[in-house]
């Protein structure tokens, strides 16, 4: 049996081929050309105002004075015979002053040949330099710890004079440097600051009237290597 009998007695009616339609045609896709939009055009930045630097002028260097000792002298730890020797200054010796005493009649020196300061009579050296700027300096003694200050410190007015008495401070022989009063007084209208020395417990200072100031001072008990702490003397 052939094949188209064989469907026609199956009842089977041959499909027929699928048609394919026709595919689309494709047009040309047109180019879009973008245009850029404007953008603000940026506000100008102010040109910055340069700032001329200060020119710097460097202060000068004060120079201090200078001194040359005249003859041979001592050098001190304050401004007056009444205080300690500090050290020895010969003619030709050189220094330089870092201060005054209030009366400017004592200079506070570094000597080039010692590490420290002292205290020399201004009528015992050349000055080279102007010592009108220079200030007055503070005492500063050396302290011992050997031996306590005095006690039992009085003190009383006859007119215009006035006398500290103390009890005497043991020192042996060799250590032993008497007593030093540092007073405040008024004399001869002025008012100013003194040392006195002395090897005894007693001495006697002039302190007159007419200066408006408080009168008062202080003392030592005094050994080779320094200064006991003070005592204030209550001041007639």
């Amino acid at each position: 049996m052939s094949e188209s009998q064989s469907q026609a007695t199956l009842g089977i009616t041959p499909s027929l081929e699928p048609t394919l339609a026709p595919s689309a045609t494709l047009t040309n896709t047109p180019t879009i050309t973008l245009v850029p939009t404007a953008s603000d055009t940026p506000a100008p930045t102010n040109t910055p105002t340069i700032t001329q630097t200060p020119t710097i002028t460097p202060t000068p260097t004060y120079a201090f004075p200078t001194v040359t000792v005249l003859e041979q002298s001592h050098c001190r730890y304050g401004p007056g015979k009444a205080y300690l020797h500090a050290g020895d200054l010969y003619e030709g010796d050189r220094g330089v002053v870092s201060g005054v005493s209030a009366s400017r009649t004592w200079l506070w020196i570094k000597p080039d040949k010692l590490h420290y300061h002292c205290w020399v009579a201004a009528s015992l050296v050349e000055v080279q330099g102007d010592l009108k700027p220079i200030k007055v300096a503070p005492v500063t003694l050396p302290k011992s710890s050997l031996y306590g200050p005095p006690d039992d410190v009085a003190a009383s007015r006859n007119g215009d004079e006035v006398t500290v008495y103390w009890n005497e401070v043991w020192m042996t022989v060799d250590d032993f440097r008497g007593y030093m009063v540092e007073a405040w007084v008024c004399q001869n209208g002025a008012y100013f600051q003194t040392a006195v020395w002395t090897d005894k417990t007693k001495v006697t200072i002039l302190d007159e009237p007419g200066c408006g100031s408080v009168s008062g001072g202080k003392l030592y008990a005094v050994e080779k290597h320094g200064y006991t702490d003070s005592v204030e003397i209550p001041w007639p």
